[in-house]
């Protein structure tokens, strides 16, 4: 490669390191690296991660060492990238020992990573989809008192979650309250849609309930689920009550929550509660779509509410004449 008076970013010549890793192509992702002074590039610690990365990418673990090794003779500092790009190739390798002793070498070296090793194996077992094995070893630490940081106890719920496995989830969000986690909003905002949505309203109402304890204020996200569970179970009227109680005590609905109300009142036939909340969206500036629209003036004349259409259809001419 010839001497070059080219500039460029650190985050570009991270980005190509990066993607020749991806193509399998590590020599020329060495060289660019080796040479990245031609590019008035200094080899930060992004860039140690990039080729990292690269080196992870064709499973050449022995260099990943070299790398790290020569990383810490020449003073630069792993950070928490530095940690997970190895930890998640050997985790997806199947080779969670590895992963174990390589975090405690560094951590004999006195380079102890920025968040705990359990919670970066963890995430590596996730990111490689070992979720059986994710979730045994997070069953293990509440069970010996210790508690994985919540970004990692919020990736592991949503994953499981996602696996269908919901039940699951909330045994362990309450043991791991109980051993005195933190939970934040992402926490809810995983854990209501999912149990609402499998028929748990209760605990929905427990969890809202637990959310606005913690000082939360209810998004629109949080109590729309609950309200289209309530809706599934056939309870319209309960449903109503809670909207209305939301309207208050919640952040301000929003044009889909309105939007699954009216579809959800059609389907279960409650087209005078279906007009009256197209008209409640309109008097708040939401405007709304078309198919709901027709859908309540289409059910409205079958159930001979003809006045009540034509003041729907006159709705509808205005706001699409504005």
């Amino acid at each position: 490669m010839k001497k070059s008076h080219l500039s460029l970013s650190s985050e570009t010549l991270c980005f190509v390191v990066e993607e020749f890793g991806k193509h399998g192509l590590v020599d020329n992702a060495v060289e660019i690296f080796n040479k990245s002074e031609v590019f008035n590039c200094e080899k930060s610690v992004a860039l140690y991660n990039s080729l990292l990365f690269a080196l992870c990418e064709v499973k050449l673990f022995h260099g990943a060492y070299a790398l790290i090794r020569r990383m810490v003779r020449k003073g630069v500092v792993p950070d928490k990238r530095t940690y997970m790009i190895l930890v998640n190739a050997w985790c997806s390798s199947g080779k969670l020992r590895e992963a174990q002793e390589f975090l405690q070498e560094m951590s004999d070296k006195g380079f102890n990573p920025p968040v705990r090793g359990r919670d970066l194996l963890i995430q590596g077992l996730l990111n490689a989809g070992y979720l059986e094995s994710a979730k045994q070893m997070v069953n293990k630490m509440i069970k010996q008192g210790f508690l994985p940081d919540i970004e990692t106890f919020n990736s592991l719920i949503e994953t499981i979650c996602k696996s269908g496995e919901v039940e699951f989830c909330v045994d362990m969000y309450y043991n791991a309250c109980r051993l005195g986690l933190c939970v934040d909003i992402n926490t809810y905002k995983i854990l209501i849609p999912a149990v609402s949505k499998i028929g748990m309203i209760d605990e929905a109402f427990r969890l809202l309930n637990n959310l606005v304890e913690d000082g939360h204020k209810p998004f629109p996200s949080l109590y729309a689920p609950i309200i289209k569970g309530m809706f599934r179970r056939g309870q319209f009227d309960d449903a109503f009550c809670f909207f209305s109680e939301m309207k208050i005590k919640g952040h301000p609905p929003n044009r889909p929550v309105y939007t699954m109300l009216i579809t959800m009142c059609g389907r279960g036939g409650k087209f005078v509660e279906a007009a009256n909340y197209l008209v409640e969206m309109t008097e708040i500036g939401l405007t709304p779509i078309s198919r709901c629209f027709d859908m309540v003036t289409d059910g409205l004349k079958n159930c001979g509410k003809h006045d009540l259409a034509q003041k729907i259809e006159q709705l509808e001419v205005s706001i699409r004449s504005v």
